[in-house]
């Protein structure tokens, strides 16, 4: 237990990222989304969810300070 709070609290800034670019992918699906159905990402709200997620966290990620 004590390695996953380390981890979250080693992590804050990339799991903040990735909460908040799943729930941007979740409202794009939901606001936006694909008509057709022929889009592979938006046309899930899953994937949507997925792939919001996953940008969100790496681009959290890149303004993330190491400690020296």
């Amino acid at each position: 237990m004590d390695k996953i709070l380390n981890f979250a609290k080693k992590e804050i800034q990339t799991l903040i990222g990735a909460v908040v670019g799943a729930v941007g992918g979740f409202l794009y699906w939901r606001y936006v989304g694909c008509g057709t159905g022929a889009c592979p990402i938006t046309s899930s709200p899953i994937m949507s969810t997925i792939w919001g997620g996953l940008a969100g966290g790496l681009l959290f990620s890149a303004f993330k300070r190491e400690k020296k």
